[in-house]
């Protein structure tokens, strides 16, 4: 069977068991070409090159979506048809790569897919969102989650129930899988991001010309850290670049996220 799919890995200073487990579990499926570690760490670890990866180390560190996009060069110029973007804390079932690979190739009008994602207790992560106010994201992280939650039940689609596929804007990057061919028509992920805003921003350029799904026969599981509620420095980039999508975007003046978003919640409300 011909290998469809390259898949790429960001680290920064990332526990090297956590980083072994999943290569692994990748190369257990006959349909992955390349696996690409891109390594943002200071210093290098040579070994990751004994697990036949194809290993970039950056001491620099270019951050996340720059990082990323030195392997999705390498898939767009091997005409490789899709490409995983996965983070490194990310735990499935490799067979579930068939099923999302097989939905993708029968479904042309597909650009990206991200299945149904748990935390390791079994709790669902709400990762399907609209696209964001500036007030959406203001309020999610600096005001009490009591005088929040109907917006942000809202804002992460919770009555959708989690359980159809749905056509969704804002996908995380925790698991991003992506047909090359319409990353030649849109881009890749945008550089001025240094961290978070980029999955938002590729997403939504793809859906604006193709489908971005939320695929719920299939999941995995991941142990999402949210640096940014307990580090700093993390929050003072994370702001950084919500800044920069909101100049890139609109702020209160948007209408092209007015329109999606209400598409969105008319499908809902319809199924």
């Amino acid at each position: 069977m011909k290998a469809l799919l390259n898949i790429s890995i960001v680290l920064y200073n990332t526990p090297k068991d956590e980083v072994e487990e999943l290569v692994h579990c990748l190369h257990s499926n006959v349909l992955v070409n390349n696996i690409y570690i891109v390594d943002n760490s200071k210093l290098p670890t040579s070994s990751y090159r004994e697990l036949n990866v194809v290993y970039l180390h950056f001491p620099e560190n270019l951050g996340y979506g720059k990082a990323h996009n030195r392997a999705l060069k390498e898939s767009l110029s091997e005409s490789i048809p899709y490409h995983l973007v996965v983070n490194s804390d990310i735990k499935f079932d490799e067979a579930i790569l068939n099923d999302l690979l097989a939905y993708m190739e029968a479904h042309v009008d597909v650009g990206q897919i991200m299945p149904k994602v748990y935390y390791p207790n079994g709790e669902i992560q709400y990762l399907c969102k609209l696209l964001p106010t500036p007030m959406d994201l203001i309020g999610r992280r600096f005001m009490p989650e009591s005088w929040n939650e109907k917006r942000n039940n809202k804002f992460e689609l919770r009555e959708s129930g989690y359980d159809k596929i749905l056509n969704i804007p804002y996908l995380s990057g925790c698991f991003m899988l992506l047909r090359c061919d319409v990353l030649k028509e849109v881009g890749l992920f945008d550089e001025r991001f240094f961290m978070y805003p980029e999955d938002l921003d590729l997403t939504r350029r793809i859906h604006e010309r193709y489908k971005t799904l939320f695929y719920p026969k299939v999941s995995i599981v991941h142990n999402h850290a949210q640096g940014s509620y307990r580090n700093v420095r993390l929050l003072w980039i994370h702001t950084i670049n919500l800044f920069r999508y909101f100049n890139k975007w609109g702020w209160w003046s948007d209408k092209r996220r007015s329109s999606i978003n209400r598409a969105v919640l008319n499908e809902i409300t319809i199924r």
